[in-house]
């Protein structure tokens, strides 16, 4: 017999099986967005497929018509699974509380913007600050929906927090801190935000440490040395996601 949420209402594992569906379609249209904003920093989106056939729109299969369909960005498989994956947890965290639903629509962008940093090395601004102005929109109308467990007014004042301690680790260091990670850092404290200073610490933690094991994997390989820059966005959001868990699990 499947388990009943404990606030009543939506079987749980129907609810974790909806969000993970609509994380895997979400995922499939990430593939031509991730490729279009992979471009090196300074350098414009691109437009074409790297054999110069235009493309058309953002979402989509990562597949050019002129190129008989042949791929020039990452896979969609990958994306899919990911996306599933990270919305059927968030939706077994939260339960049927209203602010799933701005989780399941963020987490979309947060796998994106993963892709992308790892891929270039960027963060692009058309993702980064409207994923702050909208996780702050949206929460600001879930804190008038019943049932829900968390605080608007924190989760303005996480996401300034968060961004300023960025802020200042970004003129501290700046080619140790790119200043798209302060951007991404608005977002991400405005969700961690939502739950409490607890889960923004405890999610802060979480994407510095994981930041440090991979840097420090890459030294044990030698495959980097201790002065090499890597991708910090990721592990911003992976600590984001994983703060987001259990905030949401103990709220």
């Amino acid at each position: 017999m499947a388990r009943r949420d404990r606030r009543g209402g939506m079987n749980t594992s129907l609810l974790v099986l909806a969000a993970a569906l609509w994380g895997a379609a979400a995922g499939a249209y990430l593939p031509r967005a991730a490729y279009r904003f992979s471009a090196p920093a300074g350098e414009p989106w691109h437009r074409a497929c790297p054999d110069g056939h235009a493309l058309k729109g953002w979402l989509g299969r990562a597949a050019c018509p002129g190129c008989d369909g042949g791929g020039h960005g990452p896979r969609t498989a990958p994306l899919v699974i990911a996306t599933g994956l990270l919305c059927a947890a968030l939706a077994a965290a939260t339960g049927t509380r209203p602010e799933l639903g701005v989780w399941l629509l963020l987490a979309p962008v947060g796998v994106l913007l993963t892709v992308v940093d790892f891929r270039v090395r960027r963060l692009p601004d058309p993702l980064t600050l409207p994923f702050a102005g909208a996780a702050l929109a949206l929460l600001g109308l879930t804190a008038l929906v019943p049932e829900h467990a968390g605080h608007w007014t924190t989760a303005l004042l996480g996401s300034l927090a968060l961004g300023g301690g960025y802020f200042v680790l970004f003129l501290i260091n700046p080619a140790g801190m790119g200043f798209g990670d302060v951007k991404l850092a608005l977002g991400t404290g405005a969700v961690l935000g939502w739950y409490g200073w607890p889960t923004v610490m405890l999610g802060t933690f979480a994407g510095f440490l994981l930041g440090a094991l991979y840097g420090g994997a890459l030294v044990v390989a030698r495959r980097a040395s201790r002065k090499t820059a890597i991708a910090f966005g990721p592990f911003l959001i992976a600590g984001a996601f994983l703060g987001l868990l259990v905030g949401a699990y103990t709220a």
